[in-house]
């Protein structure tokens, strides 16, 4: 056991350390915040209690004591209701004396990330801390003997897990049992890192100096993914991967793809080929912007100079490419820690938090549940809330679990919500919806005085489950009534498997429902709804990259449609509306009840010149039945045999 006092954080975290091996390594046991700032850094102020469920590591640990540590943490079920944030302070870990020959390499950072785990650095910038090794995801291995014959899941469910803020010179090897199988899952070639997974599982602002792949080692399926603000210096291997969306990154080279591959201000990126080729080659899957229509990146902890913690909060900016890790003036707002409330899960409640965000404060939401019989509400313009590791806000009344007021600016990031019993109307809402006879009946404004273009509320990283831990029943999981709203990677998940799923158990209508306008969506997930997935009112709203299933589950036909149609459109642009684009547009199929059950079309948008999408596809995975249409009337079904249909524009002059 470390000789170093209790009063240090590294000291804390490697008694942490310590107490979990004595345990056993019980990830309960495990993990230990810093109550003080860190040794060496002069006389900074004490870094708040972050809790039990946040560590920080820095340059006294050795890199088997930081394996140790991580291995610790990265076994949690799908569905724990644990949650683990770990922190690298500034420094260099690991040796990259041996990068060229893995297998032998010593010394090395070499460890698997697990669900509900985010790793993320102090520094300043990705490089300030310096990894050689890697941290890395690996598929479900279900025929260890055979790998290549088992594709399935692979990582179809390797959900819930993030790094961010890093720089890798990648070393990876197998780790723990998966050493000792007879064909590793975790082998990777010299300078390269694997990341196989898929939705709700983001790389942000991490610099890679060698190469990155993103599906398994023996081509195991994966249904990924998202990468922002970033650089990976070698090339990018996404084999299996279904679909991916990279955004404002730089890639030495982009290799693959399956149905839809879209990049928005990518350095390095590959030209578009989207669609049959023209000379009967390999039908395009990749769309490539050159910029992104409007971003706004995640905030992030750092230590500063003086060795004292801040929140730094991006600016949001418009036609953006590339990588920007700047923390100037010019690219966003540095916060003191002694601005915001750092809420724990199991101490406070909704009225204990929306009592600090009422006098004025930030929210730092530390890992764990919340069980909530109140929303959060978030009133005050420009307001942050941040969570760490997953953390997890849960409904108990049928209540919504976070609603902001009308005003711009507000920043939610890093946030997970389980839907519950009794059933809530909606879970996250973004201001508030104005009755009927205000909106002509559609539920949106004409209009909204407080919204601010240049000062968009922005959602990042917000990801909602109904069902899959329990029981749970939302009719709508997102609903945007503001104006000038970002959705940057937003999962909205009714679930397929897991606790108290059913289509009478884990009930909901929509996973996103768009009232406002000019709302931009960049890397929109939702899956599994029970009627449309996505419903857009609002005007001028802009989506850049949607991936989405159907329903696995309805029992028949009738139990599943619209009026006079066949099915539900998964993307819904509602009649009204006159000015909406999109671009980069995948939507499933996988009717498991054996019947032949069919939407008329993936997607049902009005016509005119305000109206514009490109790059559309639907999918059959499985099962039966299918998609008649892309779009409105057009693209061929998506019927049998993995079929997968395009249409490269709409309206098609």
């Amino acid at each position: 056991m470390s000789t170093m006092t209790p009063h240090s954080p590294r000291a804390r975290g490697r008694l942490g350390l310590a107490a979990a091996l004595i345990a056993g390594g019980a990830a309960a046991a495990v993990p230990t915040s810093a109550a003080a700032g860190t040794a060496g850094h002069g006389a900074a102020a004490p870094d708040p209690d972050f809790g039990p469920n946040v560590t920080f590591v820095d340059e006294s640990w050795s890199t088997d004591e930081i394996n140790e540590f991580l291995d610790s943490v990265n076994d949690e079920e799908e569905f724990s209701q644990a949650r683990h944030q770990v922190f690298f302070e500034p420094g260099t870990y690991g040796s990259a004396a041996g990068a060229d020959d893995p297998t032998t390499a010593e010394n090395i950072v070499n460890a698997e990330l697990g669900y509900y785990e985010s790793v993320d650095g102090l520094g300043a910038a990705p490089g300030d801390v310096l990894i050689n090794g890697a941290i890395h995801v690996e598929p479900h291995v279900e025929c260890p003997d055979t790998p290549w014959a088992c594709q399935g899941p692979g990582s179809l469910t390797r959900f819930w897990r993030s790094m961010g803020n890093l720089a890798f010179d990648p070393i990876q090897r197998p780790t723990a049992e998966d050493a000792a199988r007879p064909f590793p899952a975790g082998v990777a070639a010299p300078h390269q890192m694997r990341f196989a997974v898929s939705q709700a599982a983001p790389l942000r602002r991490v610099d890679i100096r060698g190469d990155l792949t993103v599906f398994g080692r023996f081509g195991e399926y994966a249904s990924g993914g998202y990468l922002a603000n970033s650089r990976v210096a070698g090339t990018v291997q996404t084999g299996s991967q279904q679909q991916w969306y990279t955004r404002d990154s730089s890639v030495g080279t982009w290799d693959g793809g399956v149905w839809n591959m879209v990049f928005s201000g990518v350095d390095g990126a590959p030209a578009t080929d989207f669609g049959p080729s023209a000379d009967g080659g390999p039908v395009g899957v990749k769309t490539s912007l050159p910029t992104t229509p409007a971003t706004r990146e995640k905030p992030f902890l750092y230590r500063d100079d003086d060795g004292e913690l801040r929140v730094f909060a991006p600016h949001a900016r418009t036609g953006t490419r590339g990588p920007n890790w700047s923390i100037d003036e010019a690219a966003g707002e540095s916060l003191s820690l002694d601005d915001f409330y750092v809420a724990q899960a199991g101490r406070d409640t909704a009225a204990s938090i929306n009592r600090q965000l009422r006098a004025g404060k930030h929210l730092i939401l530390t890992p764990g549940v919340y069980e909530l019989a109140d929303p959060i509400r978030v009133k005050n313009p420009d307001t942050v809330v941040l969570g760490l590791g997953y953390a997890s806000l849960t409904p108990t009344d049928g209540n919504a679990a976070l609603v902001t007021a009308d005003v711009p600016g507000i920043q939610i990031a890093g946030i997970t919500v389980d839907a519950n019993v009794p059933e809530s109307e909606v879970l996250v809402q973004v201001g508030k919806k104005c009755p009927p006879s205000w909106t002509g009946g559609h539920g949106r404004r004409h209009g909204h005085p407080v919204a601010d273009p240049a000062d968009p509320t922005t959602l990042t990283d917000v990801f909602v489950r109904v069902g899959g831990p329990w029981t749970g029943k939302a009719v709508t999981s997102i609903e945007v009534n503001s104006d000038h709203v970002l959705l940057d990677h937003v999962w909205a998940w009714r679930a397929d498997h897991g606790n108290g799923v059913g289509w009478e158990e884990n009930t909901g209508a929509h996973g996103v429902v768009v009232n406002g306008d000019h709302v931009t969506a960049t890397g929109l997930f939702v899956e599994h709804y029970q009627e449309e997935q996505t419903i857009w009112n609002g005007e001028d709203g802009r989506t850049v990259f949607y991936q989405s299933e159907l329903p696995y589950d309805p029992p028949s036909q009738e139990a599943w449609t619209d009026g006079d149609r066949l099915g539900y459109a998964s993307y819904r642009v509602a009649d009204h509306v006159r000015r909406h684009e999109a671009v980069g547009l995948g939507v499933y199929s996988y009717f498991w009840n054996g019947v032949d059950i069919r939407t008329d079309s993936a997607i049902r948008t009005p016509t005119g010149t305000g109206i514009s999408f490109r790059s559309m596809t639907s999918v059959f995975l499985n099962g039966s039945g299918g998609i008649n249409h892309v779009v409105n009337d057009e693209g061929d079904p998506a019927v049998g045999s993995f079929a997968a249909p395009q249409v490269v524009s709409y309206p098609t002059d």
